[in-house]
């Protein structure tokens, strides 16, 4: 097994479709390509999706990543303000 190599997108998404759209056992298509089946199996995972959905997800991850950008902002905010509060609170008595 090739240890350390890293294969392209293009590569990995031929190595799929070879199992999914052709029918070849994972096994069949990591022995003759020369990797493990745990790698053919990850990229499945990764690419066997239509590019479709595999965009879908994307955009609902980086959704994701900016509404929890914008949760942390919200919340320092809202510490900021109870601090000031508190503090306007002792200094009117």
């Amino acid at each position: 097994m090739n240890k350390g190599i890293r294969f392209t997108d293009e590569f990995k998404q031929d190595a799929v479709a070879q199992v999914v759209e052709r029918g070849y056992a994972v096994s069949e298509v990591a022995e003759r390509l020369g990797i493990s089946t745990k790698s053919l199996y990850t990229w499945k995972a990764q690419f066997g999706k239509s590019p479709r959905v595999r965009s879908e997800v994307a955009e609902q991850a980086a959704e994701i990543k900016r509404l929890k950008r914008d949760l942390a902002r919200v919340t320092e905010e809202r510490t900021i303000l109870k601090k000031a509060t508190a503090y306007f609170a002792r200094e009117s008595q």
